[in-house]
């Protein structure tokens, strides 16, 4: 039944006047957008383990719910996806790639284009150049071989299928590059430069298809002048944005961010789309033009990002993406000729990219494998695929049948891109030494002649005052502690699928990182760098910067695999959590989320070295500072604990350090009281701390305990304030320190092997057990505790192995078998207790 769009009321009466909604445009769009949204989250979350990227799922999608799936039943095709419905969906969702292709020219930098060198240039110019003949080649055959092809003009049709055999989809790839921990690699660097070549010539060629294509059929009836005017103008627009536009935007992003500015910025937007479907190239040349003028990397570009990308990369562009599924039907591939295309249009796409990109790689002295694994990554298609497509079926230069080919060649060759990566390349990561390095080992003469080797972990400007304190005051040491540190400070990113996540992307390549560099004056505006150049040229540390961009999930790989490549002695991590004010009502609190929760707790499962992490209740210290800053270590005994008074050691010789040494000791020592920790791998990890279940002589641990204490005594009385305290309650012993104001920064083990006094706290319920129980005290909220914290865990391959455990309390003499509180007691093997 035809149906008039003019007569489609937008909303309706509702059920209870008799209206069905879906009968009105825009509920059905809400119910369209709905359903969409949905199916293709569901699909990403299905093809997360096979490491696709998100616009497979959002193209299956679509056509899962076209007609070549669910699309085949008419009575549901006609209610949810009504012919009369097309123009209104499309409409959205084209405002959605209108301001998608904006964000692309924004985070598309000419200027490390430039810079990407000859190799890259020449590498994306045989990727672009084969596929595109090879193109040209397979449009001969489908225009004998499909029906109605022939009905459009030779020029259109063969530029259209050229440039739909030579894309490589930049921001797909880099994702996959990402995803792959490719970036820091020779390969990814060269594949994310020729990428950008490519992007920018399938733009251009682009716009000469479209200039040429006019609308499709009949073209050849029209003047070959039409399309010189369109091209020319074309070019009149460009100049104009890059001379006139360009400079303006350059002095409106130097203005402090306003209202106005970003809405102008919107309108700009609009505009120059409309400016450029006026002309006759298609309006998301407009967009993606204005989005290049956009000076990159400042404020004003983030807050452009900030306020646009969620919605539209989140809601509008998935309705884009799945409009090309729902225009494809896979039933217009009829018959074993149909099909036999199919496989040549793939064929040849595979063939044309890799092999061209092969030859030139090899050419360039690139290693077979690497070249190969070139190849196949520049062979992927997706977003600007997909909108190539959705172009020429528009122009009606592309038929139904040719358009489904070709879509299914988009997602075959993307699909396929992370499994042959994965099969066929895998970066030498470094040999797993297994090397273990901690504080304890570092104080040899032999040890400190390499200097003192820090990487530190860093979420943003907020953790930059209080890991310069940390650093300063552990970079202090005299006689063998005396060495050269060097900091390694690793900006941590989280690879989401945002818009600006390819931002840093490009702005870890076009720094050269994650690979180490020297900062150099004025290549940075980021906070953090500014910091730690500043910091750095005092000269007492030296200070490399690194970035590591990567799902939350894999994000300690690239933290352990720095921390082993670069022989660090200890991770410093922030914590999760970050206050803010004097405790009490006044006290605010920044919660990251559990995933960075699970970074840290990755990290110090599977660190080659010592482990800290700083809870940051305002703690800072500078470089130069004359006011005394007061520390406080907290010792009860075990590995963890030495390793933070070897910490404190180094402290102590810093001039602007107060140290305190608290010991804990046993109270009731003569009573002969043994607590055995019995594992209980049911209780719940997130709710109960876990303790190493490695065998450990008790008496042996005592007196290291003992030896430790007894040599920093010696070495530093006078300099040290040194306290024992007998333990009544250690939990309020702990909090009375947090709460007392007297420190500014208190250090304490994690307690992994714990002596007995720590070992009574076993079934107390934990708000962080990653930080076992003292540490988990001082971080507590609501406990009025005002300083700032230092949880560290000294490497020991032997701890590696932690289980929840259950408190047993024995009263016999702890003396026989291996004693108690801090090893196996003579339970253990009957019953598997530790104590």
């Amino acid at each position: 039944m035809a149906v008039n769009i003019t007569s489609i009321a937008t909303s309706s009466n509702g059920v209870w006047q008799g209206d069905n909604p879906l009968d009105y445009a825009f509920p059905l769009l809400i119910v369209q957008t709905t359903l969409i949204l949905a199916l293709s989250r569901f699909l990403a979350f299905l093809l997360k383990p096979l490491r696709q990227p998100k616009v497979i799922a959002e193209i299956i999608g679509g056509i899962l719910l076209g007609p070549s799936a669910l699309g085949r039943n008419q009575d549901y095709l006609h209610r949810i996806f009504p012919k009369w419905s097309t123009p209104i969906l499309e409409s959205v969702a084209s405002i959605g790639l209108l301001f998608f292709l904006f964000l692309v020219g924004l985070e598309l930098d000419l200027n490390s284009i430039r810079r990407g060198g000859r190799k890259a240039l020449g590498i994306a110019t045989a990727g672009i150049t084969l596929p595109f003949v090879s193109g040209i080649g397979v449009a001969f055959v489908l225009r004998k071989s499909v029906d109605g092809a022939d009905k459009v003009g030779y020029g259109p049709f063969l530029v259209f299928m050229g440039v739909a055999l030579s894309i490589t989809a930049f921001p797909v790839l880099a994702r996959i590059l990402a995803e792959l921990k490719l970036l820091t690699t020779r390969v990814g660097e060269t594949a994310m430069a020729a990428a950008a070549f490519n992007d920018v010539a399938a733009w251009i060629l682009l716009a000469l298809a479209v200039a040429l294509a006019g609308d499709g059929e009949g073209r050849e009836h029209k003047s070959p002048l039409i399309s010189v005017w369109v091209l020319l103008s074309g070019v009149a627009f460009v100049t104009f944005m890059m001379v006139v536009i360009k400079p303006g935007m350059t002095w409106v992003a130097r203005r402090p961010v306003g209202e106005a500015y970003i809405c102008l910025t919107l309108a700009g937007v609009m505009v120059s789309g409309f400016i450029t479907d006026l002309i006759g190239i298609h309006s998301i040349f407009g967009a993606f033009v204005f989005g290049l003028t956009i000076p990159k990397g400042g404020e004003f570009a983030e807050k452009l990002i900030e306020r646009i990308e969620d919605f539209v990369t989140g809601l509008l562009l998935p309705l884009y993406f799945a409009s090309s599924g729902l225009k494809t039907d896979v039933a217009k591939i009829r018959g074993s000729e149909a099909w036999g295309l199919l496989v040549l249009v793939i064929t040849t796409a595979c063939a044309g990219k890799i092999v061209g990109t092969f030859v030139m790689a090899m050419l360039c002295m690139i290693p077979a494998r690497e070249s190969l694994t070139l190849g196949v990554l520049m062979n992927t298609k997706g977003l600007v695929e997909l909108i190539v497509l959705n172009i020429g079926k528009e122009k009606k230069v592309l038929n139904e049948e040719i358009f489904a080919i070709l879509v299914l060649m988009a997602l075959f060759t993307t699909f396929v891109t992370t499994p042959i990566v994965m099969s066929i390349y895998k970066p030498v990561r470094g040999g797993s030494t297994k090397t273990h390095r901690r504080l304890r080992d570092f104080c040899s003469v032999d040890s400190s002649k390499y200097g003192l080797r820090i990487l530190a972990g860093v979420h943003g400007p907020g953790n930059v005052a209080s890991l310069i304190g940390l650093i300063e005051a552990a970079g202090a040491g005299t006689g063998a502690r005396k060495s050269q540190l060097k900091l390694y400070v690793m900006s941590l990113v989280e690879l989401t699928e945002r818009s600006s996540s390819i931002i840093m992307v490009q702005r870890a390549r076009k720094n050269g990182l994650p690979f180490i560099n020297r900062f150099r004056r004025g290549q940075s505006d980021d906070q953090v760098a500014v910091a730690f150049e500043a910091y750095a040229q005092l000269g007492r540390v030296s200070v490399r910067p690194t970035i590591a961009i990567s799902s939350l999930s894999t994000m300690h790989e690239d933290i352990c695999h720095m921390a082993e490549a670069k022989r660090v002695t200890m991770v410093i991590l922030p914590f999760h959590k970050q206050w803010r004010g004097e405790g009490g009502a006044d006290e605010t609190m920044e919660d990251m989320g559990n995933g960075w929760r699970g970074v840290n707790q990755r990290v110090l499962k599977n660190s080659p070295c010592s482990v800290a992490v700083l809870v940051d209740r305002g703690f800072g210290i500078g470089p130069t500072s004359t006011v005394t800053q007061r520390f406080c270590i907290l010792f009860f005994g075990g590995p963890d604990d030495r390793e933070a008074l070897e910490l404190g050691a180094r402290m102590a010789e810093h001039p602007a350090v107060n140290l305190t040494v608290i010991r804990f000791v046993e109270k009731d020592k003569v009573n002969g009281k043994d607590v055995i920790l019995r594992p209980s791998p049911e209780k719940c990890h997130e709710q109960s701390y876990s303790f190493s279940t490695a065998a450990m002589n008790c008496r042996k641990e005592k007196e290291l305990d003992e030896t430790a204490t007894a040599e920093f005594k010696s070495r530093y009385e006078g300099l040290v304030e040194y306290v024992e305290k007998a333990a009544n309650n250690i939990v309020e012993g702990v909090l009375t320190v947090g709460k007392s104001g007297n420190y500014d920064l208190v250090v304490v083990g994690m307690g992994r092997f714990p002596s007995t006094m720590v070992a009574e706290l076993a079934e107390r319920r934990a708000e962080h057990p990653e930080l076992g129980p003292i540490g988990d005290i001082l971080a507590s909220s609501g406990q009025g505790i005002v300083s700032s914290v230092l949880v560290i865990q000294q490497h020991d391959i032997a701890h590696a192995d932690e289980v929840p455990v259950s408190k047993v309390v024995n009263r016999e003499d702890p003396t026989t078998g291996n004693g108690s509180g801090g090893g196996p007691s003579k339970g253990r093997e009957a019953a598997d207790d530790f104590v």
